[in-house]
């Protein structure tokens, strides 16, 4: 029998939309260096996701493949609804990336004009929009990451924080509906770190696909609803919850991100570190 006449109607699950879908990825330099070895991941739009591993897990690969500088080797990958190996091939690369943009560890790699304003500019003029746009553009990227103070500076002439704000700026200039980021906060003093990541929260809550490559499990539970570990043999180790992944220990030493001795010595909750942070940001 149906539903009696009056019963409240279960309202229907919504329906996800995929940006990224890999099936047995994997990926070797040279066809020699395996980098990704068998990766079944599916990202949702409007997800925050934190990729956690040690140093060589593959985090780095595995974003230059969702971002389709490089082609899977083996496996089948899709972004955006597109074959993968044909953006990393050139074709309808130049759309792609209008969606997707990745910020690389590095800043230098993206800051290569004379000013920082060229730099955040040099997207949108590469579009063909009109100059009003572009400016429109450049001023609300500058005002998300707080450096319109330095749209004249040299990028020579940044801090190290300063030039990753200016690198994420000189991407969302572009409006890519995904941000990818490569250990944004490395490198970085404390008071800029957590600045940068109260930055990078705020454009997760503005609806953006965010995925972070990090192994600082401290930043975790600002920044993503999800978290997918690369293990050391190169797969997807767990995916959860901040909280069911930095509260499980074994887990954390098994993947090379916590030192056993951190565990016997009955160290900090890591899944609740943010409630220790929350004054920072």
């Amino acid at each position: 029998m149906g539903d009696p006449i009056g019963a409240p109607v279960e309202p229907a699950p919504p329906v996800r939309d995929a940006v990224f879908e890999l099936h047995g990825v994997r990926y070797a330099y040279a066809n020699r260096q395996t980098a990704l070895d068998g990766i079944d991941l599916r990202i949702d739009r409007g997800e925050r996701v934190a990729l956690l591993g040690a140093n060589g897990s593959g985090k780095s690969t595995l974003l230059k493949l969702l971002d389709g500088i490089v082609a899977p080797t083996g496996g089948t990958m899709r972004a955006l609804g597109r074959d993968i190996a044909a953006v990393a091939d050139g074709q309808d690369s130049f759309r792609f990336h209008r969606e997707v943009g990745l910020v690389f560890q590095d800043p230098d790699i993206q800051l290569f004009s004379a000013t920082v304003l060229d730099d955040v500019a040099f997207g949108p003029l590469q579009l063909g929009l009109p100059q009003d746009e572009v400016r429109a553009r450049c001023d609300e990227a500058l005002r998300q990451m707080e450096i319109a103070h330095l749209a004249s500076r040299a990028p020579f002439e940044l801090s190290g924080g300063e030039k990753k704000r200016a690198a994420i700026a000189s991407v969302l200039s572009l409006h890519p509906d995904v941000l990818l980021l490569d250990e944004p906060t490395a490198s970085l003093d404390p008071r800029t770190k957590w600045v940068l990541v109260n930055l990078i929260r705020r454009l997760g809550e503005g609806g953006k696909t965010l995925v972070t490559a990090t192994h600082e499990l401290d930043i975790v539970p600002l920044i993503a609803d999800r978290v997918v570990v690369l293990g050391e043999n190169r797969r997807v180790l767990a995916d959860g919850t901040p909280a069911e992944i930095l509260g499980d220990h074994d887990l954390l030493i098994r993947a090379n991100l916590i030192h056993p001795h951190l565990h016997e010595q009955g160290a900090t909750d890591l899944s609740r570190l943010h409630d220790l942070r929350r004054h920072e940001v």
